[in-house]
């Protein structure tokens, strides 16, 4: 290759020549440590539920394999590769097979454009904490985690079982409806950081507030969403047990049932991820801006990468949490919850944010320490307007009560117990 040749090559290709090998290198590193730490974390989230459950309900966990039960995930893993592999008679086996990878493969690569640590100086250039830094990472994000449904989906319709195929129809449904509800909460976010590249988005939260107290509705919206996204409760009805035997993977065995388990999971995992990444600074350290600037090294990276996994691992909690507290939704109420609140409220309170930041800006305020306190404000008193009328079950029919507050006081009053019905029950 000629000098003009190379000096071409130069100009044009933002990764210079010199620096393209390093940078293969740094991308390979980075893929093995996010896809390792990913399947190991899995796989001790599934100890980590079975922990926290037994501790919610007092009494014990694993505790036979290994010294406080830590092997029970390696006996579980080895368990199912050992375990023989059914087929139905009934099935398709094609798309049977092919299921429960479509369902694992988007939840491992979504975490690809989530940054988990802030940026690292080297004699190359500065390396970004994330496997792909794409300009529309969010984008992705969304395009990714909606493939996942068609694994769900064609698992229950391959498997030839009526149990199988509600869970699967139940599950398109669900995901559908909380897509669009989700999708709207971001574009308050998006608003807000005036880009879609998730590094920016947490480079906007240091220097102004945390979206979380800048866009608490849209937080709240984006929660729920993430839960009935990730088909948890109180959203499992595709795997409703009571109801449908195991959902749509009724007819799997050994290791194809756990790929969906996998699945579930790491979904739950990036939901965590993008939750803190969207609503809570991502990987920015609360109250110093000692991680935000130059110069970049490896003891910023370490602490930031401590501040993300906190984040993420809390969500994860809170995730295990709600599954062993609250009660699983009626379908009814599923429906009703989704198109007949979740996506109003989302659809106007873009309008709201959209034409507060306009108002913002005609006034000549720039986002900073007052621009995040007028949009904190706002948002405190639209959250106690909204929660009002949310707790007096004015706009999630049929999901609460509709007994009128006086009839069940007489009733009480009188000493008798008013009968259940389908109207009564919350």
């Amino acid at each position: 290759m000629t000098e003009l040749a190379l000096l071409a090559l130069q100009v044009t290709d933002p990764l210079r020549l010199p620096n393209l090998v390093p940078f293969m290198i740094f991308t390979v590193i980075k893929m093995i440590t996010v896809f390792t730490v990913t399947l190991v974390g899995v796989a001790l989230l599934t100890l980590a539920e079975r922990k926290i459950s037994a501790w919610i309900q007092d009494r014990h966990g694993p505790n036979r394999v290994g010294p406080g039960g830590l092997l029970q995930p390696a006996a579980d893993g080895l368990k199912n590769i050992m375990k023989e592999e059914t087929y139905p008679d009934a099935a398709y086996k094609p798309i049977f097979i092919l299921a429960p990878m479509l369902a694992f493969i988007p939840a491992l690569l979504t975490f690809a454009v989530i940054p988990f640590a802030s940026p690292i100086s080297t004699r190359w250039g500065r390396i970004d904490m994330v496997v792909a830094d794409l300009p529309i990472g969010f984008l992705y994000i969304l395009a990714l985690t909606s493939l996942g449904v068609y694994g769900i989906v064609l698992a229950g319709w391959s498997s030839n079982n009526k149990y199988s195929l509600l869970g699967g129809l139940r599950s398109s449904a669900q995901m559908v409806s909380y897509e669009i509800s989700m999708g709207l909460s971001t574009v308050a976010v998006l608003l807000v950081a005036g880009n879609v590249s998730l590094n920016e988005i947490i480079f906007q939260q240091a220097t102004t507030v945390w979206n979380f107290f800048g866009l608490t509705i849209a937080f709240f919206i984006f929660l729920v969403a993430a839960f009935a996204e990730t088909n948890r409760l109180p959203f499992d009805l595709p795997e409703a047990e009571s109801e449908l035997i195991a959902g749509y993977h009724t007819e799997y065995s050994a290791m194809k049932f756990s790929m969906f388990f996998i699945a579930e999971y790491s979904n739950m995992v990036t939901a965590s991820a993008l939750i803190a990444t969207l609503f809570f600074g991502g990987w920015d350290i609360p109250f110093t801006l000692w991680d935000n600037q130059a110069p970049w090294t490896i003891w910023k990276t370490l602490a930031t990468a401590t501040a993300f996994s906190v984040k993420v691992l809390f969500f994860l909690f809170f995730y295990m949490w709600v599954r062993w507290t609250l009660p699983r939704f009626r379908y009814d109420q599923l429906m009703s919850l989704g198109w007949k609140f979740m996506l109003p409220v989302a659809l106007v309170y873009v309008i709201v944010i959209a034409a507060l930041l306009l108002w913002l800006d005609w006034l000549g305020i720039r986002p900073g320490a007052m621009w995040g306190a007028i949009l904190g404000g706002v948002n405190v008193m639209l959250a106690a307007i909204l929660f009002v009328m949310l707790d007096h079950g004015k706009l999630i029919s049929p999901a609460s009560s509709r007994a009128q507050a006086d009839r069940l006081a007489r009733l009480r009053a009188m000493g008798v117990r008013p009968a259940l019905t389908p109207d009564s029950v919350h």
